[in-house]
């Protein structure tokens, strides 16, 4: 059995690591404590993973082959070199090695990078697109949420030239509330979440630069608001654009299946039928679906994921499988 490290295992993230740590055949998950917590846990049975101190002692000697960091992004860059010096290899699921640039991360994230040298060596960890980098990382960033759900719907339009640039692509997302972690604020105590909807960091959003890398679009061509819905998990972007004359809705779903033949991981949705939340909770999906009207050249694409699962810790454990030399699909499907 491989042992692989949990830090920031009490997040929303950070327990669904656990959650599906505790069922994949391979891996058994140790937690580690990095700040000060609570000396007893919740649960007095049974009881559950082995925790520790973390140290770079205890990575070693506990044979940590991997450890997950469910942590902010200046706890991730801490983090990262030590354990790397410890000679594990690192999932992190924090913004912190996702740019590619010291400067990129201060726009984006308003605050210096403390770990810049790794920012060359990390590999992004979009298995559908940067599968051949992961197995071979020691440094793996997994992706944000809404980058996940808009990539995995943008790029195969963008790589078959179905996309009218300048008319540009609009990425109307909407996220359950654990997508903004547990630690309370003012925007998702329950009297400002319930019966709401609202929308947040227009413009301006950190996650929009990992889209761009990934989808091959340049800033001025995409648009994306992010939307917080009054529940507590899932992800659904309506993404917009219009295709160049004479395309169809056979060449958008053509263009599709044969870039997703053989992930296991994208399902695809029929014409005029569109995902749903439900259908992929708890999952490691992401499901698309297509509509076109062809008199005008306008297209909606609805890609809908679990920001938890497919959009944190599901992921994190698929690239864990491609880095360990597992099969990818282990513990999640």
């Amino acid at each position: 059995m491989t042992r692989a490290g949990i830090v920031g295992y009490r997040g929303y993230s950070g327990a669904e690591l656990i959650r599906l740590l505790e069922m994949h055949p391979g891996v058994t998950p140790v937690l580690l404590d990095h700040r000060d917590a609570p000396n007893q846990a919740a649960l007095r049975r049974p009881a559950g993973p082995e925790r520790f101190d973390l140290s770079v002692q205890v990575v070693r000697d506990q044979q940590l082959s991997v450890v997950f960091l469910a942590t902010p992004p200046e706890a991730s860059m801490e983090l990262a070199p030590m354990l790397l010096e410890a000679g594990a290899r690192v999932v992190d699921l924090s913004g912190a090695f996702r740019l590619r640039t010291p400067e990129n991360y201060r726009a984006w994230y308003k605050a210096e990078h403390t770990a810049p040298a790794l920012l060359a060596e990390a590999v992004y960890g979009l298995p559908e697109f940067c599968r051949d980098r992961i197995g071979g990382a020691r440094l793996v960033s997994n992706p944000g949420c809404y980058p996940t759900a808009a990539n995995l719907a943008i790029r195969p339009m963008v790589e078959a030239g179905l996309i009218d640039r300048s008319a540009g692509v609009v990425c109307d997302a909407k996220s359950g509330v654990s997508g903004a972690g547990n630690k309370p604020s003012a925007k998702n105590i329950f009297c400002e979440v319930a019966e709401n909807f609202s929308a947040y960091s227009v413009l301006g959003h950190r996650h929009v630069p990992e889209v761009l890398q990934i989808s091959g679009l340049e800033e001025r061509e995409f648009s994306f608001t992010a939307q917080l819905l009054p529940i507590d998990r899932g992800i659904l972007e309506t993404i917009y654009f219009r295709t160049p004359p004479g395309t169809t809705a056979d060449d958008l779903i053509a263009a599709y299946e044969r870039r997703y033949a053989d992930e296991p991981f994208v399902r695809l949705y029929n014409p005029g039928h569109l995902p749903d939340l439900r259908r992929v909770a708890r999952t490691n999906f992401c499901d698309i679906g297509v509509t076109v009207d062809s008199k005008t050249g306008r297209v909606v694409v609805v890609s809908a994921i679990d920001n938890l699962t497919k959009g944190a810790a599901g992921q994190a454990i698929q690239n864990m499988n491609l880095m360990l030399g597992l099969p990818e699909t282990e513990g999640l499907l």
